[in-house]
């Protein structure tokens, strides 16, 4: 009930001003502007058909074991009933280290140990594309500490220029809000990352914004249109907002799957962005699962 006033209330709001809503950082809803989808042409897919992901279009290239409050592993990620699961689970015993004898004489290599565990997957080195639509259909993991993201990068996100025309990391979704009944749980969050992770970090947010149809039991599509102008952003094929902050990304870049643990070093400590806090003590939410029906991207039929 409540989370059905906050919906009407914030549409009320945005009739008068559609900035009221995240100045009160209450979040917003989808606009009633459907995306042009006679303009694209499908250029690339994959509908995880099969019993195993396909390892000529996904790749599970970053090596790093620790990722802030867990661990990512390959085991973690399956294809079952048509779709890509990423599972994220508590693991007492840690899994083989398919890279140690590779990757072990790292300085930064860290060893697995037991902690709460999910995955990653990629396109990096498989698949890049410039300009188009990107879209994902996806049911959301139930479970609170963590996050999953449907996402862009290139290697030119870590060029401190000041611009974000070399590369620049798009979230498409980030789902941080499971069972944060405060701010509404059935959303999710989509910004901007330009200018490397550290003190010359640069980036932007759409904010928070609502989904209609429960994410966390139901299939949802999340989209970006990428142009040379700038990124619009869809749910269920209606937009959410534009951003084109430091300049749009110029060049290719590929796509991510994933999920994450709050927390740093490998250790689940802390809430991030509505995420709340778990414990070692499993619940009925786990093992939690982001579950993933296709990815899809198109390229525009006509130059921009």
């Amino acid at each position: 009930m409540f989370k059905s006033l906050l919906k009407i209330l914030i549409a009320f709001l945005m009739l008068i001003s559609p900035a009221i809503p995240s100045a009160l950082s209450l979040g917003k809803l989808p606009s009633d502007r459907r995306i042009d989808m006679e303009k694209f042409s499908l250029k690339w897919e994959d509908n995880f058909d099969g019993d195993s992901l396909d390892t000529s279009k996904w790749g599970y290239t970053w090596w790093e074991t620790e990722r802030k409050g867990g661990y990512w592993h390959e085991d973690m990620v399956s294809v079952r009933d048509g779709n890509l699961v990423i599972r994220a689970e508590y693991l007492e015993t840690p899994p083989e280290n398919y890279y140690y004898d590779d990757w072990h004489e790292q300085i930064d290599f860290k060893e697995y140990k037991p902690g709460w565990y999910t995955g990653i997957v990629t396109t990096q080195g498989k698949y890049e594309q410039c300009y188009g639509y990107f879209e994902v259909r996806c049911i959301l993991p139930a479970a609170t500490g963590m996050w999953s993201a449907f996402w862009m990068m290139n290697e030119g996100v870590f060029n401190v220029d000041g611009s974000g025309k070399d590369g620049t990391e798009v979230d498409i979704f980030e789902s941080f809000y499971y069972k944060d009944h405060w701010w509404g749980d059935d959303c999710i969050i989509t910004g901007i990352h330009y200018d490397g992770y550290g003190e010359g970090h640069n980036g932007d947010s759409l904010g928070k914004i609502f989904i209609e149809n429960d994410p966390y039991k139901n299939y949802n599509t999340y989209g970006v249109e990428w142009n040379k102008d700038e990124y619009i952003f869809y749910i269920n094929g209606y937009e959410t907002g534009r951003l084109s902050t430091g300049g749009v990304s110029q060049n290719p870049e590929y796509l991510l799957l994933s999920c994450e643990f709050a927390g740093e070093n490998g250790i689940q400590s802390s809430d991030r962005h509505g995420t709340g806090r778990i414990s070692l003590t499993p619940d009925k939410n786990w093992p939690a699962e982001f579950i993933v029906d296709y990815v899809k991207c198109y390229q525009y039929k006509d130059p921009v």
